[in-house]
């Protein structure tokens, strides 16, 4: 009981620290959920403790996960009227966005020669981790390892996504929303809170939805490899 008191306690106050380090300095790349998780793992290599240990306490604030996605449905009912104007845009726009990150990383792994079940493996990489891994063990990739690579795909939109918008001059909600959320659910997702209710919500509905056609799209893409 002490242990999973002690995993607990620790995980928050890390994230706390952070966020007020964030808070303080506002740098993408030092977004709590990135900076909490590397002072985590590094506590637990210096410390030796077996991640199953960690995870007796860790798992309580997985379980957590659920309610918070749910909770999104908020943002998402205030700005609904946003959805049903840009429909057409948000789905062609998540359809463009899913083709593109198949082809762009079969071709990339391809050119480097990488192995077709490394090759599946990285197909979902845009896909929320629970839907991730199961395309990815259906497709005969490594379950294990896309859900890695959806944590980097995540953290990468996180720190280099409002680099992007800054330098490409984009400042529409819709636009935001649907590149973050299709590309780095739901880290992505977390960093557009700070931009907006609207973007927020886009984002959200985006992640979702990716979730749905990649599911879909990402078996069928596969066959043709």
């Amino acid at each position: 009981m002490l242990r999973v008191a002690l995993s607990i306690i620790s995980t928050i106050i890390v994230y706390l620290v952070m966020a007020k380090l964030y808070k303080r300095y506002n740098y993408p790349f030092l977004m709590p959920v990135i900076t909490s998780s590397i002072v985590l793992v590094v506590g637990l290599l210096i410390f030796d403790i077996p991640f199953e240990v960690y995870m007796e306490g860790g798992q309580w604030l997985q379980n957590l996960l659920g309610p918070a996605v749910v909770g999104l449905a908020y943002p998402l009912y205030n700005q609904r009227h946003l959805l049903v104007k840009y429909k057409y845009s948000i789905l062609s726009g998540l359809f463009i966005a899913m083709m593109s990150g198949l082809i762009s990383i079969y071709v990339l792994l391809t050119l480097f020669k990488i192995e077709k079940e490394w090759i599946l493996t990285a197909l979902p990489k845009s896909l929320t981790t629970p839907i991730a891994m199961q395309v990815s063990e259906t497709i005969g990739g490594i379950a294990p390892l896309t859900a890695v690579l959806v944590m980097i795909a995540g953290f990468t939109g996180g720190i280099f996504g409002p680099y992007i918008y800054k330098w490409a001059k984009i400042s529409s909600p819709i636009s935001r929303g649907v590149s973050m959320g299709s590309a780095s659910h739901g880290v992505g997702v977390s960093k557009l809170s700070e931009y907006g209710e609207e973007d927020l919500s886009i984002g959200s509905v985006s992640m979702s939805l990716s979730a749905v056609i990649g599911a879909i799209i990402c078996p069928i893409f596969a066959l043709f490899i």
